[in-house]
């Protein structure tokens, strides 16, 4: 009973808080901007359609795929039903990106983040460069997590769960959709995975929540970072330790560069 009321506690702080009433706001601006949000995402997907299958070919090429292993379609409809599952992907990043650069944007002129940057005085940035700085941060990390997942990650689990597969007598012939799905969910389970830094950073320096309650919250965000490495990833325990390790360790990092800052700018303000 009384976790339930801590959690009720820190929702409500969540809410009354400057970074709260900024995320309700952003939240009523986005509604508003659903119909359009829509017509994004079907342009997009009609114009990344015709080229998913020159993605799909690329991906199969015989020096991307472990040896002895061949690629399979079981149904009539599998290579289209993956064409525009990758269409989706694309038309899905491109509203996200919106949604962001929106979200900066309007939070920038948010009355509430005004007042907390009064608050601040010069030790804040202005919310101009807080959003470029945000967007940048993003569109990085996000790079970093696809290169990890790229180079490392997916060659190799590849490797590794062929070699395990053979090692048994087993022929590996893999079904289309699912070799391409495995290479898609892992890329982007690392690129949201990479964020943690820029989330972690946000929700402090804005005081959506405090360090103390991050802080107290730490196995329950290690929690969140397993379960969310186990929706985002194949499953597989190996996926979801590569997954899940680099977002704990990132999150961890930001955690001290707050305290490192904010000691800095402590010690400048003496």
């Amino acid at each position: 009973m009384a976790g339930a009321e801590d959690v009720a506690s820190t929702v409500n702080e969540l809410f009354e808080s400057p970074g709260g009433r900024l995320l309700l706001d952003i939240k009523a601006h986005l509604r508003r901007r659903l119909n359009f949000l829509l017509v994004v995402f079907g342009l997009v997907f009609v114009a990344t359609f015709p080229l998913a299958s020159s993605v799909i070919s690329w991906l199969i090429l015989p020096e991307r795929l472990p040896d002895d292993v061949n690629i399979i379609v079981i149904t009539p409809v599998e290579f289209i039903l993956l064409q525009v599952k990758l269409a989706a992907y694309c038309a899905g990043f491109t509203v996200l990106t919106i949604l962001l650069t929106e979200g900066a944007w309007r939070g920038s002129k948010n009355p509430a983040l005004k007042q907390r940057l009064d608050e601040l005085k010069a030790t804040a940035p202005r919310p101009s460069l807080a959003m470029l700085a945000t967007l940048i941060g993003v569109l990085v990390l996000a790079s970093l997590g696809i290169t990890y997942a790229w180079n490392l990650l997916i060659p190799m689990l590849l490797e590794y769960l062929t070699n395990d597969a053979q090692s048994v007598g087993l022929s590996t012939e893999w079904r289309l959709s699912s070799y391409v799905g495995f290479i898609t969910n892992l890329a982007v389970a690392s690129a949201v995975g990479f964020q943690a830094p820029v989330a972690t950073l946000l929700v402090l320096r804005l005081e959506v929540v405090s360090r103390r309650v991050v802080r107290s919250y730490r196995r329950h965000i290690w929690f969140t970072a397993f379960v969310l490495g186990a929706l985002l990833s194949p499953p597989d325990p190996l996926s979801l330790f590569l997954v899940a390790m680099p977002v704990i360790v990132l999150f961890e990092a930001a955690l001290m560069l707050d305290t490192i800052t904010r000691k800095g700018k402590a010690s400048e303000a003496q």
